[in-house]
Order: structure tokens, then C-alpha cells, then sequence
């Protein structure tokens, strides 16, 4: 399930690190849930619909976030806490919220990346972060969504990597807490069971999903 929210944001700005603040409303929304512990079985976009200007993002028409989740009875508490309190930690407040259930994609489909996709492998002194480009990172990408899959109690075969063909991948910086982060802006191929596909869609792709990498549309 994912909640499509629109925030009004007239005359409010944001830096380009923001994403941490998300998180907080995220968390300030499910308060009493064990979820924040565990597996990141749902996924966090960016705010759409900025503009940058002067250092800073503004949103002259409003912002757009979406949070998916696979376990829908969660969804819900997210949405009850949202009625409570629409106001975000970052000036915005929910204005509207519209409820969309996975769809069925098939055994195979191309998806955007509604924020930057993060494979994270650790070489036994560090963690490297790997990009679109590296030679092993759809084998991460699909470890990583096999792993959830199975935390889900799914039992479905799947395959994720990224899409070669796409003329302008890039890669972004994003600093987490002061962490941090190179993650890829590049759509990626999920191609296995349909259940796996449409669960990839609810989950996201590849590490810290629950922080605002990996979602994917």
C-alpha cells in the first residue's frame, strides 16, 4: 500500500539536506511502532515539486511525498497519526492524502527512482558504497530485496539490477545525520515472481529505504 501526501508548503523552504526531518515526521506519526527496530519492510520518497533557488528548495505549488508499505495494517496507523497531527517537523502540513494498493506489474518491470538507491557492502574494514556503474551491484540490490522478501514470510524468486540503458544515471551525495551517503538516481529492472515485483514496489530497492533511499515508483 502506498499514501500518496500532499503537504502545503506556501512560502516555506527547505535545504538541500532535509531528508532526516521526513524521517522525524515518519517517526513522529508511528510512535509506539516496533517497525523503527527492524527490517525496513516500506520505503520513503523525496518531496517532489521543488525548486531550487538561492542554495535553498521552495515549493511554489506544493510538495508531494509517498510512503509505501508492505504490511498495510501499518499503513493504516501511519494514516490515523497523520488525522491527528497533519503538521510536519519541517513547517508543511498534510493537506491531503490519496491511498493507492500495489499494483500488479507482472514478472518484469522498469521503475523510476523516486530517491536515490543505496547498496552498501561492507570489505571487513569499512563500508563501500557502490553505484550504478560498479560490477556487483545488482548482485546487492537483489540480495538486499531477497532478504526482505524472506523477512516477510514471501516465498518468491527475484532479480534487480539497474537499468544499462538509461542515457543519464547520476549519483547524488546525501548527507544523513552527518553520514555521509553515495546513492545512484537510476531506474532499475525487477524481474521475478509478480508477488516479488509488486512487493519490490511497496519495499523499495537496496539499503536504508526506511530513511529515504530506494523508493522507487
Amino acid at each position: 500500500m502506498r499514501l500518496h501526501l500532499r503537504l502545503h508548503a506556501e512560502h516555506h523552504c527547505l535545504s538541500f539536506d532535509y531528508q532526516h526531518e521526513l524521517v522525524r515526521s515518519f517517526h513522529r506519526w508511528l510512535p509506539d511502532n516496533d517497525i523503527h527496530n527492524d527490517i525496513s519492510l516500506y520505503s520513503l520518497s523525496w518531496l517532489s515539486g521543488s525548486k531550487a533557488e538561492h542554495g535553498q528548495l521552495h515549493f511554489p505549488h506544493g510538495a508531494g511525498w509517498s510512503i509505501s508499505f508492505h504490511d498495510e495494517r501499518i499503513a493504516k496507523h501511519l494514516l490515523v497519526g497523520i488525522l491527528r497531527n497533519p503538521d510536519t517537523t519541517f513547517g508543511m502540513r498534510v493537506v491531503d492524502v490519496q491511498i493507492q494498493e500495489a499494483p500488479d506489474f507482472g514478472d518484469k518491470h522498469r521503475f523510476l527512482a523516486a530517491s536515490p538507491i543505496l547498496a552498501k557492502q561492507y570489505d571487513g574494514k569499512r563500508i563501500q558504497h557502490k553505484i550504478f556503474s560498479d560490477e556487483n551491484v545488482d548482485e546487492i540490490l537483489t540480495h538486499t530485496l531477497r532478504t526482505k522478501l524472506s523477512n516477510a514470510g514471501i516465498n518468491a524468486d527475484v532479480q534487480v539490477q539497474f537499468d544499462r540503458d538509461f542515457v543519464n544515471p547520476k549519483t547524488k551525495l546525501v548527507t544523513i545525520k552527518n553520514v555521509k551517503n553515495r546513492a545512484s538516481m537510476c531506474p532499475v529492472i525487477v524481474e521475478g515472481h509478480p508477488d516479488a515485483v509488486s512487493f519490490a514496489w511497496s519495499v523499495g530497492i537496496g539499503h536504508c529505504t526506511g530513511v529515504g533511499f530506494g523508493a522507487i515508483c
